[in-house]
Parts: structure tokens; sequence; C-alpha cells
């Protein structure tokens, strides 16, 4: 089912978590999500730069890597479409090639500053970022869904936001994302907004029923894998250095080791092997 038809099901809102690579989306499908997604910000952090000084390149060959090696369908994260208009066509095709089943754009300054980690953003006129939505619909050669993402709730106002998204729908956006400052927001939001709306909340607030009870279609989640994977690595090692074992029992990290050819598809290599050469 593609992401159109998933979000044209209202019965339940798609989470989407983050996806690095192939094994993490392998991960995520066959623990029965329908969809995942590629953070810029969680890219850039495993790069140790910002998503503000990722490439077009770096992006879709990330994602390039992940459609190949799994079937989920594939959210990605193209920042402020890595400039004007011109430079978000060209992200578009990029992203078509890498196999991408929808973009989400977003209406900060071009090129993306670094400090938006901080949380100091800098908006473009409603007008501007309308423009660009416009061409990268023109430009998308497949049914590549764009979801154009606001930050005006944070640096303008809520009614900022819906006059934007509005502008941005008409502009012929698929989807529209903003973040609720509060709960009130979310069915103030679906009631003045006619496409399938989108955010960004940790999985363990996705399946509240303030975001199905009022009728969000997709709920993405760029950091809670990456965290949970620092937190154990920084343990792990910490412990190391700190006792001389990392406190994880050798049974258990063998055990988890013998599953990694499987989740990574390997039998299916295997099966080729077997078939082909001598034992």
């Amino acid at each position: 089912m593609t992401l159109r038809q998933l979000l044209n099901d209202t019965s339940t809102p798609v989470i989407a978590p983050l996806c690095l690579d192939p094994l993490m989306a392998r991960m995520t499908q066959d623990a029965g999500f329908r969809a995942g997604y590629v953070s810029g910000g969680a890219l850039g952090y495993s790069y140790a730069v910002s998503e503000a000084l990722l490439t077009p390149t770096e992006i879709a060959d990330a994602t390039r890597r992940i459609t190949q090696r799994s079937s989920l369908p594939i959210i990605v994260d193209v920042g402020v479409g890595f400039g004007d208009p011109v430079h978000a066509v060209r992200g578009v095709w990029e992203m078509e090639q890498a196999g991408a089943c929808a973009i989400e754009i977003e209406d900060q300054v071009a090129p993306k500053r670094v400090s938006h980690h901080r949380g100091i953003e800098h908006l473009v006129p409603t007008e501007e970022m309308a423009a660009k939505i416009t061409q990268v619909v023109a430009a998308r050669r497949s049914d590549l869904l764009i979801i154009a993402r606001t930050g005006a709730v944070k640096n303008e106002s809520f009614s900022a936001a819906i006059e934007r998204l509005q502008a941005y729908a008409a502009a012929g956006a698929d989807v529209l994302m903003l973040m609720p400052a509060e709960d009130a927001q979310i069915g103030l939001a679906r009631q003045q907004l006619d496409k399938p709306l989108a955010t960004i909340a940790a999985m363990d607030q996705a399946m509240q029923p303030k975001w199905q009870d009022s009728g969000w279609q997709l709920i993405i989640d760029p950091f809670t894998a990456q965290v949970l994977a620092v937190q154990a690595v920084q343990q792990a090692y910490s412990a190391f250095a700190e006792h001389g074992g990392t406190g994880v029992p050798l049974q258990s990290l063998f055990a988890t080791y013998g599953t990694l050819a499987s989740l990574a598809g390997l039998d299916d290599l295997y099966a080729i092997e077997d078939v082909t050469t001598e034992a």
C-alpha cells in the first residue's frame, strides 16, 4: 500500500519512526510499522555535522541504500529544499530516483542555519515558500507526496501557521505539517485545514488519543531510535571504562549478534550461494 493510500485510511495515524540505514529500516518493517523517515537532523548527527550542511547527494545516497534493501515507504526530510526553487526541483529529482515516497520541506531560510538546532529559526515569507512548493509539485514525475512543514506556531503564532499552511495547500502540498503548542490547537488545526495533517512526536506520544480522535494522519518520530542507540552505547562504554565490562551478559550479546544476518536479509543471499556454488 502506498503512503497516499495509507494516509487516506483515517482509522489510525501512520507512525513513521527514524530509519537511518537499511538495517534500521528492515527492523522497522519487521516490527509492523507502515512507513519510515530519513531525518536530516539525525543523519547530520550521525555524520557529526548539522543537517544544514548536508548535501542532496548525501541524503539521496542514504535514502537509496534504504529503499534498495527494504520495501518500507520512506519519507525523506529535505530541510529547506537545498536552496531556492531551482535547487528544490533538483532535490525532487534526486529523492524520486532514490525511491522516496514523500519529501518534507520546511519554510525556513535557505541555506538553513545551524542554529536551528538551538531553536533559533528564521522563516521565509509565505509567498516564497508557496512558490517553492508550486515548483516541486510540478517537478515530480511519480506519486511522490509533498509534505509542507511550517515553524510558524513557535516563531509567529498558531493563526499565522494556519494561514501559511492554507497557502501551501493551495500551492499543491499533499500533506501539511505543524507542531501544535497546546492540545487545543490539535483539533483547531483539523477544523481549519482540509489536507492530511502531520506532526513530529516521540513514538511513545504517537498513540495518544488526541491525535487519532482529531483525525491527524501522520506522526513522525525522528529521534527515538537514535537516542536509544546513543544511550545504550554510552552506558556500555562508560561501564567498560569504569568497571572493565559493559554490563551486558555475553550470552545476550552474542544471541542478538546471531540475528543480524537474518535481519539484514542475508538468508536470500545464502540461498543464491547454495544453488550456485559448491559446498
